[in-house]
């Protein structure tokens, strides 16, 4: 039976409103950059993460890693965002600094992920390839919302958000060490319009003063 995300996983990447989740353990692959994402090195960098995600699923697909055979929708490309001070007012993008990665499935080891990352280096000349890594992270108590249109208005969504964050008396903390927040893009860009499409915002969030 094919794994679908969508169908599977709906509280983690389709809410229907903002939410409050808690967010397991799960493993990634990711490469780091910054600068602004709407220049082509940036489409370069979602080649190679897209690259080796699809050649994983192929092969699990077959069972030619010696394991019984595999079927799985390949997970949302993600990122996580900060910038190197904080923005007073519009973002500016050229200071923005990103790790972007795509979740893989539990089938999919750091030592299998190298072997294949090797066999893909040999087919593909694209050099952020050698940037990939393997990581596993717990991201834990979150509060997520679904944003449709385009990233230049999701200003908007946050503030709903606020709001579901003072309810709950809830405070924002870095993710993934020292980011400020997460994106699952749930839209290919190639076939959506910007108003369109749809877009997961996540805070890494605690209780306030730190009391359960």
């Amino acid at each position: 039976m094919k794994y679908e995300w969508r169908k599977l996983e709906k509280e983690l990447y389709l809410p229907k409103k903002p939410t409050v989740i808690e967010v397991p353990t799960y493993q990634f692959i990711s490469l780091s950059g910054s600068g602004n994402p709407n220049r082509p090195e940036f489409s370069e960098e979602i080649a190679a993460l897209y690259t080796i995600s699809y050649s994983l699923r192929m092969g699990l697909k077959k069972g030619a890693f010696g394991n019984e055979p595999f079927e799985y929708t390949v997970f949302p490309l993600e990122g996580v965002w900060t910038s190197l001070k904080k923005p007073d007012g519009a973002v500016n993008k050229e200071e923005l600094i990103y790790k972007i990665m795509i979740r893989q499935p539990e089938p999919v080891t750091e030592t299998l992920f190298q072997e294949q990352l090797l066999a893909v280096k040999e087919k593909k000349d694209n050099p952020n390839l050698e940037k990939l890594i393997f990581e596993r992270y717990e991201e834990g108590l979150c509060l997520q919302a679904m944003h449709t249109g385009s990233f230049d208005t999701e200003a908007e969504t946050f503030a709903q958000m606020k709001e579901l964050l003072k309810q709950e008396q809830l405070v924002i903390r870095p993710t993934m060490d020292t980011f400020q927040h997460r994106e699952i893009y749930l839209s290919d860009p190639r076939k959506v319009s910007p108003d369109k499409a749809k877009t997961v915002l996540r805070w890494a969030v605690e209780v306030e003063g730190g009391i359960q």
